[in-house]
């Protein structure tokens, strides 16, 4: 799950971690508000989406008047903000964060991940903040800096001291570092965090070390722990077919191809995806129904499929271990019948009652194209989009 910035940086002051004064604002009215509350003479008026490269996209903009601050939050307010991770359907933006402006004499780069290929989480830090963290690797991967941190003891101090070496920190700047390392870590340890990225991280000309930015996602499995957290979830951030999915207790992921794919299970899911593509053909999205794949569920995956607009086909592939397939093929049936299909249907079934279910499927009165392997259901289904 993702949240937005200034929920982030809620989370981080809680740890120690320290942040800019900052305000959420619904409307320029309580923008404008925000801006007094805070003082000063010169504010950043920030839109909050759940993509980055905001600045770029003209979501990021300063004000040095209170005039200022209205006029900012006006342009901002209600655009459609586009950026290179949003796509070119964009997002509007529905909030704004108020913040104190900074005099900033460095930016830098912290981010905490798990490493999957071995198993541990991972401190990045580098000294070019500002930039995408893939741009630097793919073009600087020396200036990446890592520090892998055993799961039974924590980031330690001299880890800590190390990354801040790294980043050319010296004197306060340096303590305030240290601490800023540890405190993060925490804090994303705490939460369940998968994501904690800080870009940029920046020291101001008094050596104090502050989160300008603040990314965090968090493991969807362990968010019952975090009433808290789950609280901070935005629907209006998430693709419209994932939330509806949710509801239904439906993993669904949307892509880009014209495949619609319903598969029970996580593995056999991603295998359904890859044979699709070497057929030739491009998966529309991740459908795992679950183990028990009910009616219902094929139902509600029938109609959260058919709602994108780009899907042309359907491949329906499902292993009957915990549940018959013939109880597959009933609901598959009955979820036809009860849903406007108007595209064509291939489906493989395999596993306890296979035979039986093929009878159900040819005896229906539906025209599904049954296959007898997942070779075979990915070739027809590309065929049946290029008829």
């Amino acid at each position: 799950m993702k949240i937005h910035e200034y929920q982030g940086k809620e989370i981080l002051k809680k740890f120690g971690v320290t942040v800019p004064i900052g305000m959420v604002a619904f409307t320029v009215e309580e923008a404008v508000r925000g801006a007094e509350r805070i003082g000063g003479n010169v504010w950043v008026v920030k839109a909050q989406i759940h993509a980055g490269g905001r600045g770029k996209g003209g979501g990021v903009k300063l004000a040095r008047s209170l005039d200022e601050v209205r006029d900012r939050a006006s342009e901002i307010l209600g655009m459609r903000l586009v950026t290179h991770q949003t796509g070119s359907e964009g997002r509007i933006v529905k909030r704004l964060l108020i913040e104190q402006g900074m005099n900033i004499a460095k930016e830098l780069y912290v981010g905490i991940t798990l490493d999957r290929g071995c198993s541990q989480n991972v401190v990045m830090a580098s000294t070019e903040g500002g930039v995408e963290i893939e741009k630097v690797a793919e073009e600087s991967p020396e200036k990446i800096h890592k520090e892998y941190v055993h799961p039974g003891v924590g980031l330690q101090q001299f880890q800590a001291r190390k990354l801040c070496f790294a980043l050319g920190l010296t004197g306060d700047a340096f303590k305030n570092g240290v601490k800023f390392m540890l405190s993060l870590y925490r804090a994303y340890e705490a939460t369940d965090a998968s994501l904690a990225e800080i870009n940029p991280l920046v020291i101001t000309q008094q050596g104090e070390v502050i989160a300008l930015d603040a990314k965090m996602n968090f493991d969807d499995n362990a968010l019952y722990r975090h009433a808290d957290i789950l609280a901070m979830r935005d629907l209006d951030e998430e693709d419209p077919l994932e939330v509806e999915a949710s509801k239904s207790n439906l993993n669904y992921i949307k892509l880009d191809g014209n495949v619609g794919c319903m598969v029970n299970g996580a593995g056999l899911a991603m295998g359904t995806m890859d044979i699709i593509k070497l057929a030739g053909g491009m998966p529309a999205n991740f459908l795992d129904v679950g183990g028990g794949a009910s009616a219902e569920t094929v139902e509600s995956g029938f109609r959260i499929i058919l709602k994108d607009p780009n899907v042309k086909a359907v491949l329906i592939n499902i292993f009957g271990g915990i549940v018959r397939c013939d109880r597959v093929a009933n609901g598959v049936v009955q979820a036809a019948k009860n849903v406007n299909i108007h595209v064509p249907i291939v489906i493989r079934l395999a596993g306890t009652n296979a035979d039986l279910a093929a009878d159900i499927l040819k005896n229906s009165g539906l025209s599904f194209l049954v296959a007898g392997s997942l070779k075979d259901a990915a070739e027809k289904v590309t065929k049946a989009i290029a008829a």
